[in-house]
């Protein structure tokens, strides 16, 4: 199984033709979500966006994980105590850590852990890419970062890849097995504009 977890911080799935837009904003994402599966029900349990994260990747409210609040206090799971092991709860019971226990090769492309001092949130994945710019980074150049995985790990069989966007992509297509971008942002804005 393949699955790729699109992660956009700063987009409402209402504004998806995916999930029924009518103007043409996602043609990208609406074309891979026309060849997978695309859940209809999320709730988010937590907000912003750190405790958010938390409640999905760890399966469990910010109230029961202990990441409630957004910095300062409370912006970090609970602490485990003398019973913690040399690992902690994460490096097993994580989404990414659940899929690489079930033969998944795991890989997230994101600079969430670093922006908001979160690193357990990379606990759990074989690879971590960080873009270096602690959030700065745009959706452009996060992109060619993505494709070059997908593309070297088409033959690979089982994989979980998160990548994570703070601003919408402008467009990613598979077209004859290659993936590549639709187009570069200006171009984008001009089709939107119409």
């Amino acid at each position: 199984m393949k699955l790729l977890l699109i992660d956009i911080d700063t987009l409402r799935a209402d504004h998806l033709g995916c999930y029924g837009y009518d103007r043409a904003t996602s043609p990208a994402i609406d074309s891979i979500a026309a060849d997978g599966v695309c859940f209809r029900d999320y709730y988010c349990s937590d907000a912003p966006c750190l405790p958010s994260r938390a409640a999905l990747f760890s399966s469990r409210f910010g109230f029961h994980n202990g990441v409630i609040n957004h910095g300062g206090l409370r912006a970090d799971p609970f602490p485990e105590g003398a019973s913690r092991g040399f690992k902690d709860k994460a490096a097993t019971n994580s989404l990414p850590a659940m899929m690489r226990t079930y033969g998944m090769y795991t890989a997230s492309i994101s600079t969430f852990p670093e922006r908001h001092s979160a690193w357990w949130f990379n606990a759990g994945f074989n690879e971590m890419y960080n873009v270096g710019k602690s959030g700065d980074e745009t959706a452009d150049e996060v992109t060619p970062i993505a494709l070059d995985w997908l593309d070297r790990n088409r033959s690979r069989e089982d994989w979980f890849l998160h990548v994570h966007y703070w601003d919408p992509p402008y467009g990613i297509s598979c077209s004859g097995g290659t993936w590549q971008p639709l187009c570069r942002p200006a171009q984008r804005r001009a089709q939107l504009d119409r």
